[in-house]
């Protein structure tokens, strides 16, 4: 059953009668440009199929009633709250999440929330697997508050990737996760077949088409189902080191340190600070060449880039994990053309990309590797670019 179905059945069941209006937005894996967002840099995300659904309708007595659809099927309903009570870490937990959309609408005023909402959230984006279901709920939360106010988002780049660091704000700002706006714009602004290439600085923006079918290969997930939350302090630990070096350096961003000003660089960086510098700079240049592999229809020269990337992001950014190695050297091993560790660290899922005649050889090697360990079995699918968040009913 679809998110969206699953949505509005518990809503009817919640309430007994048809919610105004379903939105949903979409998870996001990201092709390759980790850790850059927060740095000024360059990411290349696309939109997954796995969505989160949210059947709503408006109240009128200032409260947000806000339940999630369980796996059995049946909503689970958190403490109702208050638009006008709303700070900072209240509530916490999951409905944090939500909570902190409505605080950033209210606050901005560009809709008026005041009136509460009533939400049934469903979703199939695994949690915890570094494929944006944190971002997949704030901006199908964002869109339908908006949406019940009399304020639908229309396809307008712009106005979609105002939309994402709305979503953006209430994670940094109410939940406390210090993360970039990678996700959130990923899940806004991806559209079908195609990877986004942002330009975070500058936002500016381009669909560059990503076909894999056409040249014989696919894009393989592998979630680990090693749970990871950014919110950990080794996340924050990395994006203050970078802020730190760049400080050091007389430079506004790390983005502004190119390849040809890396050495010298390095030579005036305390030693704990260079190895974020080097793969900072590095990465922004992996994107920028996987981008014109990509608009020359060179997709498996790309390969080797996701590589790099991920002995980059292991030996230098230090955010890898055991299960996310295993499953990236069996990946490679059973002939992918690249891998990598994907999503902030520390657990969570890689992407691979492989032929679709080996397609099925990678999976077998990739699961019997964590055979015998004590891993988790990995779940594992191949990912098509999809929709970016809209209105769905």
């Amino acid at each position: 059953m679809s998110t969206i179905h699953r949505a509005l059945d518990a809503f009817r069941e919640l309430y007994g009668r048809e919610p105004q209006g379903v939105w949903s937005a979409p998870g996001r894996a990201n092709l390759i440009g980790e850790h850059t967002d927060y740095n000024d840099g360059f990411v290349l995300p696309f939109a997954l199929p796995h969505r989160t659904s949210v059947a709503a309708t408006r109240r009128t007595d200032g409260r947000i009633l806000v339940s999630t659809v369980g796996d059995d099927g049946r909503p689970q309903q958190a403490e109702p709250f208050a638009v006008a009570d709303l700070r900072p870490g209240s509530p916490s937990g999951w409905a944090g999440y939500p909570a902190g959309v409505a605080w950033v609408l209210r606050d901005i005023g560009v809709a008026d929330i005041s009136a509460g909402a009533e939400l049934v959230i469903a979703g199939n984006v695994p949690a915890g697997a570094g494929l944006s279901s944190s971002a997949a709920l704030e901006c199908a939360i964002a869109l339908a508050l908006l949406g019940l106010a009399g304020h639908e988002i229309g396809a307008g780049y712009a106005e979609r990737a105002q939309v994402a660091e709305w979503s953006h704000q209430a994670e940094n700002r109410f939940v406390g996760v210090p993360s970039g706006v990678l996700d959130q714009t990923a899940s806004m602004c991806c559209t079908e077949a195609n990877v986004l290439f942002l330009d975070v600085r500058s936002g500016a923006a381009e669909q560059v088409p990503f076909d894999a079918a056409a040249e014989g290969l696919e894009v393989l997930i592998i979630d680990t189902r090693v749970n990871h939350a950014l919110g950990d302090s080794e996340y924050g630990d990395r994006r203050r080191g970078c802020e730190r070096a760049a400080e050091l350096l007389g430079v506004p961003a790390l983005r502004d340190v190119s390849t040809e000003d890396l050495p010298g660089a390095l030579a005036t960086l305390p030693s704990e600070l260079g190895p974020l510098v080097r793969h900072a700079v590095t990465e922004n240049a992996r994107v920028l060449d996987a981008v014109d592999l990509l608009r020359a229809s060179k997709l498996a020269e790309v390969g080797p880039l996701l590589t790099l990337s991920h002995q980059s992001l292991r030996d230098d950014y230090r955010v890898s994990c055991v299960e996310l190695d295993v499953a990236v050297d069996a990946a490679l091993a059973a002939g992918a053309l690249g891998a990598r560790m994907m999503g902030g660290g520390f657990g969570g899922s890689a992407i691979a990309l492989v032929s679709e005649e080996l397609r099925p050889e990678v999976e077998r090697q990739v699961t019997a590797a964590f055979v015998g360990r004590s891993f988790t079995q990995p779940r594992l699918f191949t990912a098509i670019p999809s929709a970016g968040a809209g209105r769905d009913q």
